[in-house]
């Protein structure tokens, strides 16, 4: 741009990784990660970028699909994060939904990302698996330099469930007692 000013939008998504001193932008570098998963792996058929909120952050799948897996990848994520941290056997690494026809992958990228895979019967999990989880870490190293994306933290595991206001109790009404008792 001349000038040398960079549009905030721009700005944004230059922030993060750098090659020498030249600042990568993030999507390009997602895109390009992403293209890389489909040239070494064409059995996967889409995939989707969400935050561990639910939200779609980017995806190759219908707009409408995208939206509910994205949902529905965090839930996935949710539950198996609890599940591995109440049998202490060490962190959540993945879920996978196994299907007649395939299966759908979810792998956590970066604090506050997730990354869900679609892929179809013919797919060698164990291969895929090693794939996905090294471009699952670089998208969330990536998206972890970035300013927040929207997407909420993973709440610690054995955090209280609510939390109690002081005291525990309303307030007690004070109002002026009006009624006076009528003279016999």
């Amino acid at each position: 741009m001349a000038g040398g000013s960079v549009p905030s939008a721009e700005r944004d998504q230059t922030e993060g990784p750098t090659v020498g001193e030249t600042p990568v932008n993030a999507d390009t570098m997602m895109g390009t990660e992403w293209q890389g998963l489909r040239r070494r792996r064409p059995e996967v058929a889409g995939m989707v970028l969400a935050g561990t909120d639910g939200l779609l952050i980017s995806s190759d799948l219908p707009a409408t699909d995208a939206t509910h897996l994205a949902a529905l990848a965090a839930a996935s994520f949710g539950l198996g994060h609890r599940v591995a941290d109440t049998v202490r056997h060490g962190e959540f690494r993945e879920s996978v939904v196994r299907t007649s026809t395939g299966a759908v992958v979810t792998y956590p990228a970066g604090r506050n990302a997730l990354l869900t895979l679609v892929a179809d019967a013919s797919a060698d999990l164990e291969e895929l698996h090693a794939d996905a989880r090294a471009v699952a870490r670089r998208t969330g190293s990536v998206l972890d330099t970035r300013r927040r994306i929207g997407a909420t933290p993973v709440p610690e595991a054995h955090a209280p469930l609510v939390a109690r206001t002081s005291g525990g109790r309303l307030p007690r009404r004070v109002t002026p007692h009006t009624w006076r008792r009528p003279p016999i």
